[in-house]
């Protein structure tokens, strides 16, 4: 589906007509996006046949290697059900809520993964100031589009992408303490906070699966139509003070999520 399809289906004056018009171009879309990810499985076979390494296709296709290996397993089969599973390369478990002992470790995707015999990876993207979006802003208890402190980076599995986790603070707050320099700040973002002299008090998570954007698509290499499923945690003080809102963005298929209770309440 180009532009100037959706141009011309935007034209269609019946409301009714324009929406089965759409429904028809994302049906057609999505069988081209199918036979795409054949035709594309079958080269990178063809080209590890004539001798090419995972490492040369990556480099020429600007993925990583782990993402090639993705690519030539193609999607999870629907029917019959297949006795051994299709889906993806990598699987990572994430525990909401996450232990305390784990969230107050040196990194909580760091040790969560090698307990599951999975080599982990991560690199900061970005570390500086920007607006913030609507449910940011609603954690931090500023306005929309007000400058607050991000700390964005990239956690690989396997060297598979699979999260990407943005640490926001209140510029007011946090604006000239290591907080907001740039690099990994050590021994943890945790102890950091504490030797500002702010004790933790409570948390709130909302988990919401949505369509990726094309930025968390492109960061993510996910293909198209893939999801996420984003975890948005507002930590605040003892005093109730906003100090720390992480959104984790995590690649939907490559996540299994355990959800526990809380100690001596849990009910048939």
């Amino acid at each position: 589906m180009d532009l100037m399809t959706l141009r011309d289906i935007s034209a269609i004056v019946d409301p009714i007509e324009r929406a089965r018009a759409v429904s028809r171009a994302m049906t057609e879309q999505q069988g081209i996006t199918e036979e795409a990810a054949r035709v594309r499985r079958g080269a990178i076979a063809e080209a590890r046949e004539a001798g090419h390494t995972l490492e040369e296709i990556a480099k020429a296709l600007g993925v990583t290697p782990g993402r090639v290996s993705q690519m030539r397993k193609g999607p999870v089969a629907k029917a019959p059900a297949a006795p051994v599973s299709q889906g993806p390369e990598v699987i990572v478990q994430r525990a909401l809520p996450t232990d305390p002992v784990t969230r107050g470790s040196a990194s909580l995707f760091l040790t969560e993964a090698e307990r599951q015999g999975i080599r982990p990876g991560r690199r900061m993207l970005y570390v500086g100031v920007e607006p913030a979006n609507d449910h940011v802003a609603v954690c931090l208890r500023v306005q929309p589009g007000d400058e607050i402190i991000a700390r964005r980076k990239m956690m690989t599995a396997n060297d598979v992408p699979v999260r990407i986790a943005t640490s926001y603070f209140r510029a007011d707050l946090f604006a000239g303490t290591r907080i907001a320099e740039p690099e990994f700040v050590k021994p943890s973002l945790q102890a950091a906070i504490t030797a500002l002299g702010y004790a933790f008090g409570h948390a709130e998570e909302t988990l919401t699966a949505r369509p990726a954007t094309r930025f968390e698509a492109e960061t993510l290499e996910l293909d198209p139509g893939e999801w996420v499923v984003q975890v948005l945690r507002a930590s605040y003080s003892t005093e109730g003070t906003p100090i720390h809102t992480l959104e984790t963005i995590c690649a939907a298929t490559r996540h299994i999520f355990t959800v526990g209770q809380v100690g001596g309440l849990d009910e048939f």
